[in-house]
């Protein structure tokens, strides 16, 4: 599974690196009227993996879907020594959708009252790695 996620991370790089801001410098692989995926990794800290699960079972899931952002996934590595590791993947219309979405989520006082109960006894997270992803014009979802 990491080297799935590294080769996957390592692609998006790729990819993301071709993929400008700009219509003029897109890979003519990149799928035309796509939606943005953002491919989040979260490290948690020692023994709070569960609890950090637990928000976003209870918490997050609902409040990204409140501010437009499309769960696609969530998934935990089955590789030794990824036992903290939270891998998801959200959609969103654009990159400037995403950028107001996480605005909004952030200053949500819902989600500013969830976080704060669930990290009553610390921090649920050590480490948290984002990369924005363009689908492929094969890709089977756009």
């Amino acid at each position: 599974m990491k080297t799935f996620i590294a080769a996957l991370v390592l692609a998006t790089t790729v990819i993301t690196g071709f993929a400008a801001e700009t219509a003029a410098t897109v890979s003519p692989s990149v799928a035309k009227d796509s939606r943005c995926f953002e491919m989040r990794t979260y490290y948690a800290a020692p023994g709070k993996l569960e609890a950090l699960n637990a928000r976003f079972r209870d918490h997050t899931c609902a409040l990204f879907k409140k501010h437009g952002m499309e769960n696609i996934g969530y998934w935990i590595p089955n590789e030794k020594g990824s036992d903290n590791t939270l891998v998801y993947i959200l959609a969103h219309k654009s990159r400037e959708a995403a950028k107001k979405s996480w605005s909004d989520f952030v200053n949500d006082p819902e989600w500013k009252k969830a976080q704060k109960e669930s990290e009553a006894n610390g921090k649920l997270v050590e480490k948290a790695e984002s990369v924005f992803l363009s689908a492929t014009d094969y890709s089977p979802i756009k």
